[in-house]
């Protein structure tokens, strides 16, 4: 992608990750159309408003993953997506369809459908190593069907709804890039800490926290 304020799209721009990227990508001379849940809310919308070059080159849209149009509005004109946007729940999940399998599955096949049908060149999905993570019975289960994936079965007997909702967004991307020919990246960054843009801290400095402060344990 050429930096000459070539547009694109990052999803779940407000967050730790995101925020970073907006904040690269705006460096880097392009124009971004970045996604929040609520562009009222000033703790997701002033901190990417105050990057440099945000006054004249970030526009922000508001977006709920389940409602294509308004994924649609985000996309349109830009050249590449950068997929974020996806819900990271540590605490107990009581309704793991709506909380997590729905937004991150669901979502992501809408991004990138309104991505194809923009005739956007590439997608950037952001998984999570917990897509990777070997089942109990590793090595023998990897050698038997060529895969690393976490164990699904494993993860719903045993309420690991996150790992579960990234596995399953993660296969469902690489079904649409090969059924659809889009041009799909995915990374898969494991515990992500460093300096904070946003106000709120993220999951993975939430655990720490909790750590320190005695409130988990490690098993």
């Amino acid at each position: 992608m050429a930096a000459s304020r070539e547009k694109v799209c990052v999803t779940g721009g407000n967050g730790f990750i995101g925020s970073w990227l907006v904040r690269l990508l705006l460096d880097r001379g392009y124009a971004v159309n970045a996604t929040v849940q609520n562009t009222q809310d000033d703790r997701e919308t002033k901190h990417l408003e105050a990057l440099d070059g945000a006054a004249a080159h970030l526009r922000l849209f508001q977006i709920d993953l389940l409602d294509p149009p308004s994924i649609v509005a985000a996309v349109h004109g830009v050249s590449g997506v950068f997929h974020l946007a996806s819900p990271c729940i540590i605490d107990r999940v009581h309704d793991p369809e709506a909380q997590l399998i729905d937004p991150a599955v669901k979502g992501t096949l809408n991004v990138l459908r309104a991505a194809r049908d923009g005739g956007v060149r590439r997608v950037v999905v952001t998984s999570s190593i917990s897509a990777m993570v070997p089942s109990p019975g590793w090595p023998a289960d990897a050698v038997k069907d060529e895969s690393c994936w976490t164990d699904l079965d494993y993860c719903r007997q045993n309420g690991l709804w996150y790992p579960a909702s990234k596995t399953m967004a993660e296969k469902a991307a690489w079904e649409f890039s090969k059924e659809n020919g889009l041009d799909v990246v995915v990374v898969n960054p494991g515990t992500v800490m460093g300096h904070i843009i946003p106000p709120s801290i993220n999951a993975s400095m939430l655990m720490l926290l909790r750590l320190l402060q005695g409130k988990m344990h490690v098993h």
